[in-house]
């Protein structure tokens, strides 16, 4: 096929621009209970039905007393109760009474703050009277009181439409009596690896054959982004075979990614099999490891043509696969966070094309962040993404590397919350 693209390939910011550019979120939602919503993107917003707490609770254990302002060291109250949580004092209290309460529990009427239980002696009782308490220090300002509206007032909105789901916002949802959710629809996947060299894990090779593996790094790397694939082929480079997998994928999935076979070789059939059965947007990327890369038109589908090389393939995946799919589901589309690093030794490398290094993140002594590149870079190589905590973005222009020397990095972590 011709080559309407430019020769060294697109940069990688540009290929992200376009890739976005063409992408519409999905249509539907469904609701889901919030055991299953984590990594989900939240369809609509969800409003508070009630205050919560929705009463007045103690931040401590402690003694609650009428008095409104501070009470001085020395001062009695005659103890008439408790307050558990689930189990609130059932009365209102009076001047001159106490009650023992536990951290969370209702303040019962007329409760006006918390004494620490700290700064509280029990006395004994007299002879068939109450227990009473006496305040041994400074009670100080602070009435240690929760309010009844501290997490969330009754109407307020707890969650925007278009918010990934993580366990902080789960949890709040829950401990605001949400149960279930609406989320946008979640992609589906359809993942090809290709190639005649392929043999399963486990299975005998031949001659010039490999185990492979990249349909194994990319499943796990996209269920661990959020996105699981919902059907995976491996298919030889024979063009009648890739053309029938490649429209019976199309047909049931959202998007259609292919590994290997799109480069420009004699056995590289995927590339002008897009511009056949669709449409070819662009092709080349300039970046190290990641040249061999297509996106397109699969009929309606959006489709992604990974390099066959699998630390590639992982790299492009999480450069502009990754963005996608966060489109295609509706929300804010998120990247690898960014912070400066220091090599911490020379790396040595020929200038030319633009670089994400796979290292590892160490702090040194004085607290400076440092970068160790150990190994081979090649793109063939998964052992330089085990343990990989960086991706170094190292400038075309560049070559060696001299120790100390300051770079942009990916943040190859997720947030937890």
């Amino acid at each position: 096929m011709a080559e309407p693209f430019p020769r060294e390939g697109l940069p990688l910011e540009e290929a992200r621009r376009r890739v976005l550019a063409e992408l519409q979120p999905l249509e539907g939602r469904e609701r889901l209970p919030l055991a299953r919503c984590l990594g989900r993107v939240s369809a609509a917003p969800v409003r508070a039905a009630e205050a919560v707490p929705g009463f007045r609770a103690s931040i401590m254990d402690g003694y609650a007393v009428a008095e409104a302002e501070s009470p001085g060291p020395g001062s009695r109250w005659r103890l008439v109760g408790r307050s558990a949580p689930g189990a609130p004092f059932g009365a209102a209290l009076g001047e001159g009474e106490a009650i023992r309460i536990l951290t969370g529990a209702p303040l019962p009427e007329g409760a006006r703050r918390v004494l620490p239980q700290e700064l509280v002696s029990p006395e004994p009782p007299e002879v068939g009277g109450a227990g009473t308490i006496r305040l041994t220090g400074e009670a100080g300002a602070n009435p240690w009181i929760r309010s009844p509206e501290e997490e969330v007032a009754a109407g307020a909105e707890l969650l925007a439409a278009g918010v990934r789901l993580g366990p902080a916002a789960l949890g709040r949802l829950a401990s605001c009596g949400v149960a279930a959710l609406e989320v946008a629809a979640q992609p589906r996947l359809g993942l090809l690896i290709s190639g005649d060299e392929l043999v399963g894990a486990g299975a005998a090779r031949g001659p010039g054959q490999i185990w492979e593996s990249n349909g194994t790094l990319l499943r796990a790397l996209l269920e661990r982004l959020g996105y699981p694939v919902a059907e995976q082929r491996v298919v030889a480079d024979d063009p009648a075979a890739l053309r029938r997998a490649l429209l019976e994928l199309a047909a049931g999935c959202d998007v259609v990614v292919s590994t290997g076979g799109v480069s420009a070789g004699d056995s590289d059939w995927i590339r002008p099999l897009l511009a056949e059965l669709g449409e070819v947007g662009f092709w080349k990327l300039f970046l190290k490891p990641g040249r061999p890369f297509a996106f397109g038109r699969l009929g309606e589908r959006p489709f992604f043509g990974l390099p066959g090389n699998p630390v590639a393939a992982a790299i492009t995946a999480l450069q502009l696969l990754w963005p996608a799919l966060q489109r295609l589901e509706g929300g804010e589309v998120s990247l690898l966070p960014r912070l400066k690093v220091r090599l911490a030794a020379p790396l040595k490398r020929g200038a030319g094309r633009p670089e994400l290094a796979r290292a590892r993140l160490q702090v040194a002594a004085d607290g400076a962040l440092l970068a160790v590149v150990e190994g081979s870079q090649a793109s063939s190589r998964i052992g330089s993404l085990q343990g990989a905590d960086l991706l170094l973005e190292i400038p075309a222009e560049l070559g060696g590397l001299e120790e100390g020397q300051e770079l942009w990095a990916q943040l190859l972590r997720l947030p937890l919350l």
